[in-house]
């Protein structure tokens, strides 16, 4: 067998994010969080409490021999590791995420799992990769068969909610969130952008990316993280509002708005940091979400609105205190 070669640069880089609200009452601590997120007994967990807590786990390896997803129907056989790992922000969100990095071309055979282990998150093609194909085909789904990183994602996220420190209470209702990312090639003297961000059914989003040769795939996951994070802020508080009977008299009904939007100025108004842990790089990518659909100023609509209603529905109890005796 011919000697080993370098790995030739990744033309694509592909993965997907499982975002949800931590299933415990009381938002943990950071030490807490440390110990839900120590997958790895030889690489500590990554915490920083500013600008708000955060916990990263170490990255964990699957090893994956399939066929690659893609949108013309050919057969792609590809070998390597695709990298997951898990983050808590304010010991509340929780997220877990698989990723992958795919260069140009591959060895004709498969080589040694030795080899393939030494190149983390690397997947590697038995011959030429039609990038754009593979591309289109990640975003859609794939079939039946073929290498779904959602899937790995998925894994470790079941792993983490069943962790003894979660007593499976959380202090609201929501739904978990999906983000499924792409990152091809921009043009020469190109930086980076955004070709599409889609809201699909079934709590799916997905993320076209072009950027330059040589972005690291975990400052690509680090971005797409954290547009996962405050889209699920953004869908959870939408629907915290939807259904509620605003604008009624009855006392009862006042009740019930204060107890429905209480969960969000408790654990989510203070989560919303845009770009916080993405690289000066990336962090321009931001840019084009706040123009449109306006991330920020749709978050700062619904916050008005919550605290108005929360003061408007305090004032008659206020009034009532004040009443004289008759």
């Amino acid at each position: 067998m011919a000697p080993r070669q370098s790995t030739p640069p990744a033309v694509l880089a592909c993965g997907e994010i499982r975002t949800c609200l931590l299933p415990t009452r009381q938002a943990l601590d950071i030490r807490a969080a440390a110990q839900l997120l120590g997958l790895r007994a030889d690489e500590r967990v990554l915490l920083s409490e500013r600008p708000n807590l955060y916990a990263r786990s170490p990255d964990t390896l699957t090893g994956i021999d399939c066929p690659l997803p893609s949108s013309n129907g050919a057969r792609i056989r590809a070998v390597g590791t695709v990298a997951a790992r898990a983050a808590l922000t304010e010991g509340r969100v929780l997220q877990a995420s698989a990723y992958f990095r795919l260069p140009a071309t591959g060895p004709d055979q498969r080589r040694p799992w030795g080899e393939y282990l030494v190149r983390p998150g690397v997947v590697e093609p038995l011959g030429k990769l039609p990038h754009e194909a593979v591309a289109q085909g990640v975003l859609g789904g794939g079939r039946h068969g073929d290498l779904d990183v959602g899937l790995i994602a998925d894994g470790l996220l079941t792993r983490l909610l069943r962790h003894p420190l979660l007593d499976q209470r959380p202090p609201f209702r929501s739904r978990p969130t999906r983000l499924r990312w792409a990152a091809l090639p921009a043009a020469p003297d190109e930086g980076p952008s955004i070709e599409r961000f889609t809201l699909a059914e079934d709590q799916l989003r997905t993320v076209r990316l072009r950027v330059p040769e040589g972005t690291p795939a975990a400052d690509l996951a680090a971005l797409c993280d954290d547009l996962a994070l405050h889209d699920w802020l953004l869908t959870t508080v939408v629907r915290m509002l939807d259904g509620i009977r605003l604008g009624t008299a009855a006392a009862q009904d006042a009740d019930a708005v204060v107890r429905a939007l209480r969960p969000a100025v408790d654990h989510l108004l203070h989560l919303w940091m845009p770009r916080a842990r993405v690289t000066k790089d990336l962090a321009p990518l931001w840019d084009p979400l706040e123009e449109r659909p306006g991330f920020t100023r749709q978050w700062q609509a619904l916050v008005q609105r919550i605290r108005d209603q929360l003061t408007l529905h305090a004032i008659p109890s206020a009034r009532r205190e004040v009443e004289p005796a008759s």
